[in-house]
């Protein structure tokens, strides 16, 4: 493992990871102005290349770990990183600290209780409780998209603010590739309040919605 600094990340440590699709370069970073320690997932050579396929996915410890269905957050990781693989040249940052859009693991669970019994959707069920419904910072990404010579993305996200939020911080963004998860009884309510309370761009959700 070789270790590397750079005056706009805190620490940075490289290492090779071997997948069962393929092997990928593990950047892991400490962030100085959120303090969390994420990770890049990097195919191929992307410095000084235009129209990069990037996902900045945030941390979702039930979706992403434990396969929870009421969310489309692992089945969007998993083929985030099917696609990067396939392109042969991408990234995918993985940012800690985005739990619930930065509520935090223990509100995020009580927000569920909400949901599963008073049928509260994923926005109301934070406010409910007092919380804020997105307060994620997505300066990590940029700052390691930076880091890594990334001359422009093509982003993976059904968001458009997350493409606001990268341009704010310095990131071109050429163009945003869906990434459309499969809609069932879990998480048809979950996708519909992000469609309709959050503007995400959800053509999959068809009679469902």
């Amino acid at each position: 493992m070789r270790d590397t600094r750079n005056t706009d990340l805190a620490e940075v440590a490289e290492s090779d990871l071997v997948t069962r699709r393929g092997r990928f370069r593990a950047v892991a970073f400490r962030d100085p102005h959120d303090g969390n320690e994420h990770l890049a997932l990097v195919r191929g050579e992307p410095r000084g290349r235009a129209d990069v396929l990037v996902r900045v996915h945030s941390e979702c410890l039930t979706g992403d770990v434990f396969g929870a269905l009421r969310c489309e957050c692992g089945a969007q990781l998993r083929s985030a990183v099917e696609a990067i693989a396939d392109a042969e040249c991408g990234v995918l940052v993985y940012l800690r600290g985005h739990e619930g859009r930065g509520i935090g693991l223990v509100a995020k669970v009580r927000t569920h209780v909400l949901q599963d019994e008073q049928g509260l959707d994923t926005v109301d069920s934070a406010t409910a409780l007092g919380l804020p419904v997105d307060v994620r910072d997505f300066g990590a990404a940029a700052r390691v998209l930076h880091h890594l010579g990334v001359g422009s993305v093509r982003l993976l996200s059904n968001n458009a603010d997350k493409v606001l939020a990268l341009t704010e911080h310095g990131i071109t963004v050429s163009g945003r590739v869906p990434l459309l998860a499969p809609v069932d009884e879990y998480n048809v309510r979950y996708l519909t309040a992000k469609r309709d309370r959050l503007g995400h761009d959800l053509p999959n959700l068809g009679s469902f919605g």
